[in-house]
């Protein structure tokens, strides 16, 4: 098993040199950036050759200041059974991960709203789709009929950053407001998918 670079000799030095590199990515994110490796390298005062050996691509270096990016759920065990319980957990850790990215996501949705944007960037990616399905597994058996990942599409629509900046900078409302207002949606969502009768309970 190869052992990561900063844990090989030089432990402190090695230390120093990742935390500077983190705190750089830090700073160009709040600025707006979205920062690849060789522009923290050169904001940190590092060798590009250096900071590769720390973070051999962008997605390793952004998932270092904000390790939620590889999180697969964001539930925590033991968790609930009941699915609008495990909604308004990742719900809230979701929002709270918006309000927290804040800067930095709407760098990310900026950037897709280009005319010719590129692949879309590691903050862009979808996960949240995945979170708010690992959250609602339990509606595979209790509600088999239900597309469980159009749902988790469905809500994710409605409460992801684009939601939170309309009702911040368009509705005007506090951030705690909005924030309360992401939840809530989540919940109706949810709960108008399983009120919703399924094909089968019409036919006759």
């Amino acid at each position: 098993m190869s052992v990561p670079y900063e844990q090989t000799g030089r432990r402190n030095q090695k230390t120093r040199t990742r935390e500077a590199l983190v705190a750089a990515t830090r700073t160009l994110l709040e600025a707006g950036g979205m920062p690849t490796v060789e522009e923290a390298a050169a904001a940190a005062a590092i060798s590009r050759t250096t900071a590769y050996r720390y973070f051999p691509n962008q997605r390793a270096l952004l998932a270092a200041v904000h390790p939620e990016i590889d999180e697969i759920s964001l539930l925590t065990e033991p968790a609930p059974t009941d699915p609008f319980q495990r909604l308004e957990l990742v719900m809230r850790e979701c929002v709270r991960i918006t309000t927290e990215w804040e800067p930095e996501l709407r760098t990310s949705l900026r950037l897709s709203l280009e005319p010719d944007p590129t692949a879309p960037t590691p903050l862009r990616r979808g996960r949240a789709i995945d979170w708010i399905e690992q959250a609602l597994t339990p509606l595979r058996d209790t509600h088999p009929h239900l597309d469980i990942r159009r749902l988790a599409i469905d809500i994710r629509s409605a409460t992801g950053i684009e939601s939170y900046i309309w009702l911040t900078d368009v509705a005007r409302l506090p951030a705690s407001e909005s924030i309360e207002t992401l939840c809530r949606t989540a919940q109706a969502i949810l709960a108008y998918a399983l009120a919703a009768p399924h094909p089968r309970d019409t036919d006759h």
